[in-house]
């Protein structure tokens, strides 16, 4: 039996943050810019969050409606700046939101699982 997309969505979103997470672990914000290579995979994962929020709220709209303390227009804003302004990403930006929202939607992402696991 195959899992809800739903399901799929939230996980891969979990995925990408904890990724983050280990990327950046012990990086000081100069590191991080000078280092192209953390640069492109915390951009690369961002892009993974913002288009697992995209698919999940264009196909679960109730859900996401359901929880509009998730920041699913900003995930999906941040992918496109990612997918269509790649030449022009400000890193700064990319590494606030690494470390202050992908922290938090990450509890978030973790909050949803355990209220969805008790059948609420």
């Amino acid at each position: 039996m195959t899992r809800p997309r739903l399901i799929v969505y939230l996980e891969e979103m979990t995925r990408a943050c904890d990724e983050i997470g280990q990327f950046i672990a012990g990086m000081s914000k100069d590191g991080f810019l000078q280092d192209v290579l953390t640069q492109r995979a915390v951009g690369m994962n961002l892009l993974i969050i913002g288009e697992a929020a995209t698919q999940l709220a264009d196909v679960y709209p109730d859900f996401a409606a359901d929880h509009p303390e998730m920041a699913w227009v900003e995930m999906r804003g941040m992918r496109n700046r990612i997918a269509h302004g790649y030449l022009s990403i400000n890193l700064d930006t990319v590494w606030m939101t690494a470390t202050k929202a992908v922290p938090d939607l990450l509890f978030q992402l973790r909050m949803l699982r355990q209220i969805h696991a008790q059948g609420e």
